[in-house]
């Protein structure tokens, strides 16, 4: 496993992953913090096209990723993780919205650890999600991190932006 850091307004994130797909992206604080283990390698090279689109993302000129990912988890769980990756840039949805639109309305808790567990947050954007009154519920980065990609991307969806 290679790994790398990347500055971001957010903090510095830790992208992980193979030789040819980002596997995973830990945050700086929150539950979701990650660190490297003791056989994995430092190198930038694996993560230049993931660290020039996340730069992009974060300077608002990018709403779409596209990078080879090899998400991990359960069937279902790699459902979720595909369903999250439709919700257009700028808007949220609730749990409940994801357990209905994959066929499973009464899963909204699994449908919230499925979120929780996502090892691509950003890319694969978890943050999107929130809690069916509005709140934002839990966020492995921690909620001013929710708060603060939602703001983002608030700001310039209002405007057109490359991909």
């Amino acid at each position: 496993m290679y790994y790398c850091y990347l500055e971001t307004p957010i903090g510095d994130l830790l992208l992980a992953g193979e030789e040819d797909a980002l596997c995973l992206i830990g945050f700086p604080e929150g539950s979701m913090r990650l660190e490297p283990e003791g056989d994995w390698i430092f190198s930038e090279k694996p993560f230049a096209e993931a660290r020039e689109q996340l730069t992009a993302y974060f300077a608002g000129k990018r709403k779409t990723f596209d990078l080879p990912l090899k998400p991990t988890g359960t069937e279902f769980q790699l459902q979720v993780l595909e369903e999250l990756q439709k919700i257009p840039y700028g808007t949220t949805v609730t749990y409940g919205d994801i357990a209905r639109r994959i066929g499973r309305p009464k899963a909204v808790r699994a449908v919230g650890a499925a979120n929780g567990r996502n090892p691509l947050p950003i890319i694969i954007p978890c943050h999107r999600v929130i809690g069916a009154g509005g709140d934002l519920t839990g966020f492995g980065g921690g909620i001013p991190t929710k708060e603060a990609l939602l703001r983002l991307e608030l700001e310039h969806s209002q405007f057109p932006h490359g991909a």
